[in-house]
């Protein structure tokens, strides 16, 4: 090596970049974040702190509360873990099939995203009361679905399929057919090669798709009150509480309720972030 090649090897070219350094970028980062996501948060907490601890738990488990975290909390696991299963087949049919409407379909799992809540709330109870196309057949079998908690579980479930789906497919395209077939030519059945070679890898995302449609269920507010008939000690949920001490001017109450959901959303993050990371060693450890 020549002393020119020598000191062009040592030589670190920067190349110009669109963006300015990390100093600017991480500045307006920190200033951007928290101005949007951590000030409201501080002022929720901080409101909420102004009542005493015993004002703080009176206000926060009161009958007609707790009664809407039974109902809340219930509906949106049993709504994310129905999306758990059907998402997963629905990513599974986009990714590794051709048909003709496949376009329209892919879209069509989006339109929750799309659609207002209040118009997904109102359709959803068009269809399921008691003279709706589907409440009507189910009102001579005895199940009723609007204006019940049957009702909530359906706006749970709507409203977080796009994000099983959508958090699936990636992964889904990632996973290569020649590793199917090299575990179908070492004699393993489709059961075994979906539990050993697939569902490992998906495992990750299909956490992550479960806990952001769980996470969102929580916050749902516009396409419940429609459906569920907003009844007290039966078809409430949180964010009604919540909206509803804001219109009688209980700020405190509201924001102790809100700081209550604050809290089980970080220990909900801790749990499936614990949990990603399980799955993702575990994923590497079979590999």
């Amino acid at each position: 090596m020549t002393a020119f090649e020598a000191i062009r090897a040592k030589t670190r070219v920067v190349k110009p970049s669109v963006l300015p350094g990390f100093g600017p970028t991480m500045g307006f980062t920190l200033f951007y974040l928290g101005l949007i996501v951590l000030l409201p948060l501080a002022a929720l907490i901080l409101k909420s702190a102004t009542m005493s601890w015993a004002d703080f738990y009176a206000a926060v488990t009161t009958p007609r509360v707790m009664a809407s975290y039974r109902l809340t909390f219930g509906t949106s696991l049993i709504g994310a873990s129905i999306n758990a299963v059907m998402g997963f087949i629905v990513a599974w049919v986009l990714v590794r099939y051709s048909f003709p409407g496949k376009r329209i379909l892919d879209a069509v799992v989006d339109l929750p995203f799309a659609l207002p809540t209040a118009v997904s709330g109102i359709a959803l109870t068009t269809i399921y009361s008691s003279n709706g196309w589907i409440g009507s057949l189910l009102e001579p079998l005895g199940i009723k679905a609007a204006f019940s908690p049957l009702g909530v579980t359906i706006a749970m479930t709507f409203i977080g399929l796009p994000f099983v789906v959508r958090t699936l497919q990636p992964a889904l395209e990632e996973l290569e057919i020649e590793t199917e077939e090299a575990a179908a030519s070492l004699g393993a059945s489709r059961l075994q090669t979906f539990r050993r070679v697939l569902f490992p890898s998906l495992l990750p995302a299909l956490l992550t798709g479960f806990a952001l449609a769980f996470a969102r269920a929580l916050g749902e507010y516009g396409s419940v009150v429609f459906i569920s008939g907003n009844m007290p000690m039966r078809t409430e949920i949180v964010a009604l509480q919540i909206i509803t001490k804001l219109e009688q001017y209980d700020y405190k109450g509201a924001a102790a309720l809100g700081t209550v959901m604050l809290f089980v959303s970080f220990v909900l993050l801790l749990v499936i972030n614990l949990l990603q990371r399980w799955a993702s060693r575990r994923s590497v450890q079979a590999a």
